[in-house]
């Protein structure tokens, strides 16, 4: 299939694929990805470990030569031309190759001599990057000295020493503070604002809240997608939140009982979706009749978790729920 035109205008998506797979000997680890990213979105690629998100972001970059299937980059496509589409993009893996024993400003100095930036042109550009970063006070210290956030903002600073149009980040904010993630957060914000396109995968659920469109991906495939507000209008039911005095006992009470679709683990209580909002009296009489003091059992709307377990085929959701969710803080 012929390129398509490369005149960065809107009609023409910044990513596009088509059927796009890949296979590792018997595993299946991306298939049938059908996806296009529009011009200046912050899109998100939500799933837990295992769904093909980084599978899918190295075969956008050229790294992964996929099994079938195309893709394109602002037009440019990564089966035939993998080396055109470099200028165009700027990719952040899981874990960037930072060189610790090289100081902050080294490092900066190292990608713009990789990607050749022209020397003339790095002075405004260093200025840039340490402005949003705020990694100026630190240029003089050894990269192995930062604190996780910090070499997460050194590495987004170095990927984008070249100025790209798409950002594609793997994962930035896996193992950071909830503070770092904030304001990684922020920075990506500041970026959309310049025009760059953003890709972003995570683990994290309520990241998701924070794209501007987002697809959820599970076992390789693409389950759904939309903005994040469409999606959650998607959950059936009534969502209920339940503290109980005893949250294992409480999944075992209500496992088998008539009008619950769905029962998961969120911070410190349960997501319990209900049939509807009758059934909800019968819920608090049959944990106190077991023994479960309910400390609170209110309604409330669904979270971005709640809309990727329900979305889930019911087969597939023994794959996703070990992953316990932690309590959320307004940084977070």
């Amino acid at each position: 299939m012929a390129n398509l035109p490369l005149d960065g205008s809107d009609d023409v998506p910044v990513i596009r694929t088509e059927k796009l797979c890949k296979d590792f000997q018997q595993t299946r680890a991306v298939r049938d990805l059908d996806l296009e990213v529009r011009r200046g979105e912050l899109f998100g690629l939500v799933g837990p470990d295992g769904a093909g998100k980084t599978t899918t972001m190295r075969m956008l970059t050229g790294i992964l030569d996929p099994t079938s299937g195309q893709a394109w980059i602002d037009g440019i496509s990564v089966l035939s031309d993998p080396e055109g589409i470099k200028e165009h993009l700027a990719y952040m893996p899981q874990r960037f190759g930072l060189y610790q024993d090289l100081t902050v400003m080294e490092n900066l100095i190292f990608y713009a001599d990789l990607f050749r930036v022209p020397r003339k042109e790095r002075g405004p550009r260093l200025d840039q990057l340490f402005g949003f970063s705020r990694l100026g006070p630190f240029k003089d210290r050894l990269a192995g000295a930062l604190s996780g956030g910090m070499k997460q903002k050194l590495g987004l600073a170095c990927a984008l020493i070249h100025s790209p149009r798409l950002l594609l980040l793997d994962e930035p904010t896996n193992g950071v503070d909830p503070v770092s993630r904030r304001d990684f957060w922020k920075i990506l914000y500041d970026l959309l604002k310049q025009g760059i396109t953003i890709m972003v995968s995570t683990a994290y659920l309520d990241e998701a809240e924070r794209t501007t469109r987002v697809a959820f991906m599970h076992k390789g495939s693409i389950i759904q997608l939309g903005e994040p507000q469409k999606l959650k209008a998607l959950v059936q039911g009534v969502m209920m939140e339940l503290i109980p005095s005893d949250i294992p006992g409480s999944r075992a009470l209500l496992s088998e009982m008539p009008g619950i679709l769905d029962a998961n683990v969120f911070g410190e209580g349960l997501h319990v979706r209900l049939r509807d909002a009758s059934v909800a009296d019968e819920v608090r009489r049959r944990l106190e009749d077991g023994g479960v003091e309910v400390v609170s059992f209110k309604r409330i709307l669904p979270a971005m978790e709640d809309a990727f377990l329900s979305l889930i085929p019911r087969d597939r959701k023994l794959a996703v729920e070990p992953r316990e969710q932690k309590p959320r803080t307004k940084e977070s």
